[in-house]
């Protein structure tokens, strides 16, 4: 029995450090920018690209990636997707030319857009209604801690060499493929079809996340930017000063999840939208830089509401093709995140204020959205049924 148990708290912390790995090995590269320039001879400009080289794919994939993993086989496809992301890194840590290591970089995304959706799947098929939110809220917190820590892990590696860090993210990643999954569920029904996840209980969550998320950690940069011309700050504060926001969703993730399990779904993320709206017009307007710092790093928490609420509605209300579903979503929401730069940085340039009251406006403009989700507060139903077992027994 406690082999057993211990057996399943193996495999669900597995899940849950595959959920780390992905904005860990995503954000390693932003610190080590010059580094990357340096070893291969280019600008600064085409090692920044190394970014967008692991997100385009990620994003793009996911839209046909959890379906394709549910066809092929939830476990088999994660595992496949981990040896392909250690071998990637691996070729990223040796590659002497530019061009290999982007590649490298675009197949690292490609294999983290087949486990990121099947392991919320894996998660919420094992996962009772009732203790869903606490559950992605953890998930979110790895997700959270992944996108803080690695950036500075990156940093801490390129004191020796930058390379040290992917041949760390690949030791990680063969581990992990070794590790046990929760076993995939029978097929029930003919297989599950692309066009099948492009539905109004899908899609609806997925606008949310794509706006939620390009107002509220797609604005980083604008943070950044907003930190250094009006309060001087320099690259070393300005990175303390950003990571407040992955480290207040980090420690509040549980306490999110619990606080979508007791109100629901739709309240959550409604919540976290206008609470972030007032957070960003407020890091934009703020003249004093711990006034600035503080309101973002609570933004974090408004994030975590967000996207546990819609994670929440869409794996709550979906008993098949799970993996297809998540993975609409998440993409939209990685598309919000990378198209903010290019929303975002002309109005701010035409004004600070501007810049910040745009996505505050676009956040509160889809509360009402978020409002139409799937998943009020979970109620346990009590029926008379038990009671009158527990007399009949009494009396028998």
């Amino acid at each position: 029995m406690s082999a057993g148990a211990g057996g399943s708290r193996r495999t669900r912390s597995a899940l849950y450090v595959g959920a780390l790995l992905g904005p860990f090995g995503g954000g390693v590269v932003a610190p080590v920018l010059p580094e990357l320039g340096s070893s291969f001879g280019v600008s600064a400009a085409a090692a920044a690209s190394s970014l967008t080289v692991y997100l385009l794919p990620f994003a793009a994939l996911m839209l046909v990636s959890g379906t394709l993993g549910e066809r092929w086989g939830p476990a088999r496809t994660v595992r496949v997707a981990y040896v392909v992301y250690a071998v990637s890194s691996l070729a990223a840590a040796l590659a002497p030319w530019f061009w290999l290591f982007q590649c490298s970089r675009g197949l690292q995304g490609a294999a983290n857009a087949f486990t990121m959706p099947l392991l919320m799947a894996k998660l919420s098929a094992t996962t009772p209604p009732e203790r869903l939110g606490r559950v992605l809220g953890l998930f979110g917190a790895m997700q959270a801690l992944g996108q803080t820590s690695g950036p500075l892990a990156g940093g801490l590696a390129a004191e020796a060499s930058w390379r040290w860090a992917f041949v760390g993210i690949a030791v990680v990643a063969a581990v992990l493929a070794a590790c046990p999954l929760p076993p995939d569920t029978p097929p029930q029904g003919a297989p599950a079809r692309l066009r099948d996840s492009w539905r109004r209980s899908i899609v609806l969550p997925g606008l949310v996340a794509l706006v939620g998320w390009a107002a509220l950690s797609g604005i980083t940069f604008l943070v950044a930017l907003r930190l250094q011309d009006a309060f001087g700050f320099g690259a070393g504060l300005r990175g303390v000063a950003l990571t407040g926001f992955g480290i207040a969703g980090f420690l509040t993730a549980r306490l999110v999840g619990a606080v979508c399990d007791r109100y629901g779904a739709r309240w959550a993320a409604a919540s976290g939208l206008l609470g972030g709206a007032v957070l960003v017009a407020a890091t934009g307007l703020s003249g004093s830089a711990a006034v600035a710092t503080a309101t973002w790093s609570l933004a974090g928490v408004c994030a975590q509401l967000v996207i546990v609420g819609v994670n929440s509605s869409v794996l709550a209300g979906e008993e098949r093709g799970r993996g297809g579903a998540i993975s609409i979503v998440q993409a939209m929401r990685f598309l919000g995140m990378s198209a903010a730069p290019a929303l975002f940085t002309a109005p701010y340039h035409h004004g600070a204020a501007l810049g910040f009251l745009l996505p505050a406006a676009l956040l509160v403009l889809v509360a009402p959205a978020a409002l139409a989700l799937r998943g009020g507060a979970y109620r346990t139903r009590r029926t008379g049924t038990a009671p009158r077992e527990r007399l009949r027994h009494s009396r028998g």
